[in-house]
């Protein structure tokens, strides 16, 4: 009973030990476990610390000068008053349903991600998406976005400058499904790069006063409605532009509309409107006889300036006259030139030019100005005469007139009545508006008369 009491009392004893060793790890465990989380704290404390100081740089240097417009804000940003110091930015395919926005005298910037994801649409008939107040509008510019005004009537714009000294400017930019793209009124100058009609009838009227040009350039237009009519380009009331009209789009028109319906009135200055480098087709065949292209202007008009088109005509400024019934021209003094003669002048292929009078080439231009002139003549005049031909230039600007290139030829002696000498002159000249040119010849060594024959001509062709 002894040695089982001692045991026991060993074995308590043993695990008497074991319990305070217990006890002290707790205790150790407890003590770093409060040491560890006293850590942490500061590091949260820290953190939250950092947190607040980089919310407060992220809102010191955050973009303030845009606002984003979305589906759910529509009405208090675009339909609402227009910042004209921030960029909308149009984030996603955006209803403005019959919601407008007013364009102020200070202007309005838009910018979207791409023509697909970044859309004002509206299905509404009789809309405008983009109006003027009372007193005119400023500037409109847009990147990368598309507008669809689909319904009867509506347009994207009517817009009046407010000074007439705005622009209305489109980079990376869709028209899709408008029955009109607008009416633009008293704008300084328009600009399209890379822009894109299609759908319906996207026509876009220019009115008023411009006091540059508008230019078009990479941009096409297809996809139009069937029986759509109109033009692309319109003059609207009172349209003037002081500057040019450029365009090099790549369009297919359907079967009734036209490209541009302007008047050789519309533009202040010569070749100011510019078709070049243009490829156009009426329901995908090439139509170059089509004169529902541009039915109110040739390419043949003083404002007309058609270069490198396919499919529409292109402009070649010069002209020709030709001796149609030959006359004497007389000679009474050897050595002296005067004017060649003609019983008549015929002219053909006037282009930018005139005949003011028998063998008289006139340019009306300001532009081009560098010219290649050809003279084909055959001279009748008395055997063994040393005849010369001379082209003579008449300067507007001085009033006076300016020798250009002569040639001499001796008249050949043959047999029968026909005594010729054939000249061929070329030159190239500079003719300024109102200058114009003509052929002066002098019989050398005597004083017989020459004859110019029928069919010898005299052409001007721009260099």
């Amino acid at each position: 009973m002894a040695q089982q009491n001692i045991i026991i009392g060993a074995v308590n004893a043993k695990n008497g030990d074991n319990l305070f060793d217990a006890f002290t790890k707790i205790e150790a465990n407890t003590t770093e476990t409060y040491a560890t989380t006293a850590a942490n704290a500061a590091d949260i404390a820290t953190n939250i610390t950092d947190i607040a100081t980089n919310a407060a740089d992220i809102a010191a240097n955050k973009i303030d000068n845009r606002i984003i417009v979305r589906q759910s804000n529509i009405a208090t940003t675009l339909g609402g008053v227009i910042d004209s110091t921030k960029v909308y930015l149009i984030d996603g395919i955006i209803d403005m349903g019959t919601i407008s926005a007013e364009v102020p005298a200070g202007g309005i910037s838009l910018r979207g991600i791409d023509a697909a994801r970044s859309q004002l649409v509206s299905s509404e008939n009789n809309y405008e998406m983009f109006t003027s107040p009372v007193g005119g509008s400023g500037s409109i510019s847009g990147v990368d976005l598309s507008f669809d005004t689909i319904g009867t009537n509506s347009r994207v714009v009517n817009l009046v400058g407010a000074t007439g000294n705005e622009s209305f400017e489109w980079s990376r930019v869709n028209f899709n499904n408008c029955n009109e793209i607008g009416i633009v009124n008293n704008y300084r100058q328009g600009l399209e790069e890379n822009t894109g009609r299609f759908g319906i009838t996207p026509t876009l009227t220019l009115a008023g006063v411009w006091a540059g040009g508008y230019r078009c350039t990479t941009s096409i237009t297809r996809g139009l409605a069937s029986q759509g009519t109109g033009t692309i380009f319109k003059a609207g009331a009172g349209f003037t532009m002081a500057s040019r009209f450029l365009t090099d789009m790549n369009v297919d028109l359907n079967t009734l509309m036209s490209f541009t319906d302007f008047v050789p009135g519309n533009f202040i200055n010569s070749s100011s409107l510019q078709l070049q480098g243009m490829i156009i087709t009426r329901n995908g065949a090439f139509e170059p006889n089509d004169t529902n292209y541009t039915p109110n202007i040739t390419a043949s008009n003083l404002v007309s300036s058609f270069k490198d088109n396919i499919g529409l005509p292109n402009t070649f400024v010069g002209g020709e006259t030709d001796v149609a019934t030959e006359a004497v021209t007389t000679i009474t003094t050897a050595g002296t030139f005067v004017d060649l003669n003609a019983g008549s002048w015929a002219t053909q292929n006037l282009v930018h030019f005139n005949s003011p009078a028998g063998g008289q080439l006139k340019h009306l231009g300001s532009t081009p100005r560098e010219f290649t002139v050809f003279a084909d003549m055959v001279l009748d005049s008395t055997p063994n005469d040393e005849v010369d031909l001379k082209l003579v230039i008449y300067r507007d600007a001085t009033t006076s007139f300016e020798d250009s290139r002569s040639i001499r030829r001796v008249i050949n002696n043959l047999q029968g009545g026909r005594d010729v000498a054939s000249f061929t002159l070329r030159a190239s000249v500079v003719l300024n508006e109102n200058d114009y040119i003509k052929l002066q010849v002098a019989n050398v060594n005597a004083t017989n008369n020459i004859t110019a024959e029928v069919d010898a001509y005299l052409e001007v062709g721009e260099r």
